[in-house]
């Protein structure tokens, strides 16, 4: 039995009773006018009309896909960033390309070279590589990571978050504060977070302490420090900003093992917006960051092409979620 032959532009265009250039503006998101968008809707479906992706990068010169390059996704931030970036790529045609890299500069640099033997689009890139190279002809939009005036850097406003952690905490009646951070020594957006809480502590006027570990560093250093600053303190800590939500969820488990109440005796801030199982109660009081506005703007900027006049940093707001570690919030309340 002789299979059906495919449906062509063509036979859209006669379907729909329009020119073929209508069909082709309409399949390609030209603006025409609405009845005739409906008019070729309605034959597109009809006939089951498959765009032929190939046909389509060759004429336009484009390949559909944008290389999204990113850590990991078993952290939930950058689950959370990975998905909203291929919701905002799909939303315009585009296919998104994801790349795991464990935070290795080698890997980091093989991907983009990938990439770009397969003429992908454009690439998003959050890397911990400072040095990386950074290929010319191929538009390069980069997240928490500002490398120069050319590259252009989507962020979360972290000073101002860590600023509104030192805030909030002092509001909350907490009198000795602390900020308390894993990260990497390479200088990032996220590496704010730490100047925006001391710079609220000084503003206010309260008494802080700072500790500041790098990657890879036990629990067992945090657990040093808050046992000297909380149980062997004559003026205890009551006030905790952590540089991420799972460092917040972290201590909170080893403030409590410590025999210590959060939030009645010790409040806890974390930075990110993480909730359970995706979608559900906050992990823990925290700095939100606007996950779909940082994916959508960095996607927005990768398919412009054309970077002249923008800001090379573009700072998004953060705002304050409570979320059980702190007074303003029973435990499991869901924003």
């Amino acid at each position: 039995m002789r299979s059906k032959q495919a449906a062509t532009m063509s036979d859209v265009a006669r379907e729909a009773g329009v020119a073929l250039g209508t069909v082709s503006k309409v399949i390609n998101g030209q603006p025409v006018g609405e009845a005739y968008r409906l008019r070729v809707e309605a034959a597109v479906k009809k006939l089951d009309y498959q765009v032929n992706p190939s046909a389509k990068a060759l004429k336009s010169n484009r390949s559909g896909f944008i290389a999204l390059i990113i850590p990991d996704t078993t952290t939930p931030f950058f689950a959370l960033l990975t998905q909203y970036v291929n919701l905002a790529l799909e939303k315009r045609g585009y296919k998104m390309m994801l790349c795991f890299t464990g935070r290795d500069a080698d890997r980091e640099q093989e991907f983009i070279r990938m990439v770009r033997r397969n003429q992908a689009d454009g690439i998003i890139a959050l890397t911990y590589t400072p040095d990386l190279e950074i290929p010319a002809g191929i538009p390069f939009v980069t997240i928490d990571r500002f490398f120069s005036v050319d590259v252009p850097c989507i962020a979360s406003d972290n000073f101002g978050g860590g600023r509104l952690a030192a805030q909030k905490l002092a509001e909350l009646g907490c009198t000795r504060l602390a900020c308390l951070r894993i990260g990497s020594s390479l200088v990032n957006e996220p590496s704010k977070r730490k100047d925006g809480f001391v710079s609220g502590c000084m503003e206010l006027g309260l008494p802080f302490e700072v500790c500041n570990l790098p990657d890879g560093s036990p629990m067992s250093a945090f657990e040093v420090f808050l046992k000297r600053n909380i149980l062997e303190s004559d003026q205890p800590l009551d006030g905790l900003f952590c540089g991420n939500d799972l460092l917040a969820w972290q201590v909170t488990g080893l403030l409590r093992r410590l025999g210590l109440r959060v939030p009645e005796d010790v409040q806890v801030i974390g930075f990110d917006g993480i909730r359970m199982f995706g979608d559900q109660d906050y992990i823990c009081s925290t700095i939100v960051q606007p996950v779909a506005d940082i994916a959508e703007t960095a996607v927005n900027m990768v398919l412009s092409n054309d970077f002249t006049g923008l800001p090379p940093l573009i700072c998004l707001p953060v705002r304050y979620q409570p979320g059980g570690t702190t007074r303003d919030s029973a435990p499991h309340t869901e924003g």
